[in-house]
C-alpha cells in the first residue's frame, strides 16, 4: 500500500521486502527500541523494532489513535522503565511484543505489525 503525499512531502509505504538487514542484535538494548526508515523505490517506510526479554518485534511507526509517529524524540518509544511502548503525543500505551493498546485513547486497539526476525546475531525484515 502506498499513500500519496502532498507536494513537497515524501510518499509512504506500509510494508518492506523480507531479508533487509536492519542492525546487529547487540545494537538494540534489552529492553530497548530503535527507529528505522527504509527507502522503497521513491517512497519511505517508517518503523521501529523493540527488544524485550530476548525477543524482538517490529511495528509500523504510526499510532492507531491519530496516525502520528509514536516517538516525539528519536528512538524514545518505551516508557522510562522499558515495560511498555508509549505514544508521546497522546499517552497511549502498548504491549511491546504484542502491540496491544492497554491504556489511553486507543485502548483495545493495536499497533500495525512489521515482520522482523532475529537470527545469526542480526535483526532483519521477515
Amino acid at each position: 500500500m502506498t499513500e500519496a503525499a502532498p507536494p513537497g512531502e515524501r510518499r509512504r509505504v506500509w510494508k518492506t521486502p523480507p531479508g533487509v538487514t536492519l542492525c546487529a542484535e547487540t545494537d538494540l538494548a534489552d529492553p530497548g527500541a530503535r527507529a528505522f526508515v527504509l527507502q522503497i523505490g521513491d517512497a519511505y517506510f517508517h518503523g521501529f523494532v523493540v527488544r524485550k526479554d530476548g525477543q524482538v518485534a517490529g511495528w509500523v511507526d504510526r499510532c492507531p489513535h491519530q496516525g502520528f509517529p509514536l516517538a516525539m524524540e528519536l528512538d524514545r518509544y518505551l516508557t522510562p522503565d522499558g515495560s511498555l511502548i508509549l505514544c508521546g503525543w497522546h499517552g497511549a500505551v502498548f504491549e511491546p511484543l504484542t502491540g496491544a493498546c492497554v491504556g489511553g485513547p486507543c485502548a483495545g486497539g493495536r499497533l500495525t505489525p512489521w515482520p522482523v526476525e532475529a537470527a545469526g546475531g542480526l535483526i532483519r525484515t521477515a
